[in-house]
């Protein structure tokens, strides 16, 4: 309990030092110490925040919202259909196949970065929604952990069911399997939100746009002009407390389903 006790304190006190910052005026922010409270400020600080430079930092949020929304939904059901396939047919390459999606996992997103815009910039995509929305959708881990769930949570004799009645493949897989797999499919889109959310390396190299950053790479070009413009400092900090509050919410109100789903594989 003592070392939990000091992991949660480890963790939680930059949350914590951001929520004391975000309350501050400007001139607290060097003058008092980091983890007290002073002048009460948060209102203030999130008025010059969404109005500050024609309220782009609004914009920055709504591009996260659809780059993490969208490119979790739909790459979660990409991976629920691979991992599926993967677990409930025989087919020759399946294993080597298996083994190639296991490889993708071990390759870091950042080492993908440059061959990506090469990619892309040969195509046209570059600074545009596309170029951080299409890699978004493609996870090897999901489909890694899509096919643990499917081996585990939906059973042979209910596909044969399925199939006796007359239900073609798509349709069991959507009224029968997604149907037993919707805990591991919520855990799958957890940490595929996560993930587009909190990226940063993809947006800065394909976006130049002001106008199409997400609200990491938003918060990055304003901490890097604080040298000259000091003001800069506060809305980099109330922005960034403002931005963990959507991915605390998601993990809230998706928890119950997320724990089940993590649960699911030791079950039989």
């Amino acid at each position: 309990m003592a070392l939990m006790f000091i992991l949660a304190v480890y963790f939680l006190l930059p949350v914590y030092f951001l929520i004391v910052a975000a309350t501050k005026p400007q001139g607290d922010l060097a003058a008092t110490n980091g983890l007290a409270f002073s002048h009460f400020n948060l209102f203030g600080n999130l008025h010059t925040l969404f109005t500050r430079s024609d309220g782009i930092f609004l914009k920055w949020a709504m591009n996260s919202v659809i780059y993490a929304v969208l490119g979790a939904g739909v790459g979660t059901l990409i991976s629920a259909m691979c991992g599926y396939a993967l677990a409930k047919f025989s087919f020759r390459g399946r294993e080597f196949l298996f083994s190639v999606v296991l490889g993708g996992v071990l390759v870091p997103t950042t080492a993908l970065a440059l061959p990506l815009f090469l990619l892309f910039s040969s195509t046209g995509l570059v600074n545009t929604y596309w170029a951080v929305f299409l890699p978004s959708i493609v996870s090897p881990f999901g489909v890694y952990l899509a096919r643990i769930f499917a081996a585990a949570a939906v059973p042979e004799e209910l596909l044969e069911s399925a199939r006796l009645d007359g239900a073609g493949e798509f349709r069991t897989f959507f009224s029968v399997s997604s149907r037993l797999m919707a805990p591991s499919l919520v855990t799958i889109f957890l940490f595929q939100f996560v993930a587009i959310w909190n990226n940063f390396f993809l947006p800065m190299v394909m976006l130049q746009k002001e106008s199409l950053f997400p609200v990491t790479l938003g918060l990055f070009e304003w901490n890097g002009q604080t040298a000259r413009a000091p003001l800069l400092q506060e809305s980099v900090i109330t922005g960034s407390l403002v931005s963990i509050v959507p991915v605390i919410v998601v993990f809230v109100l998706l928890q119950r389903f997320w724990r089940t789903g993590l649960a699911a594989g030791s079950l039989k």
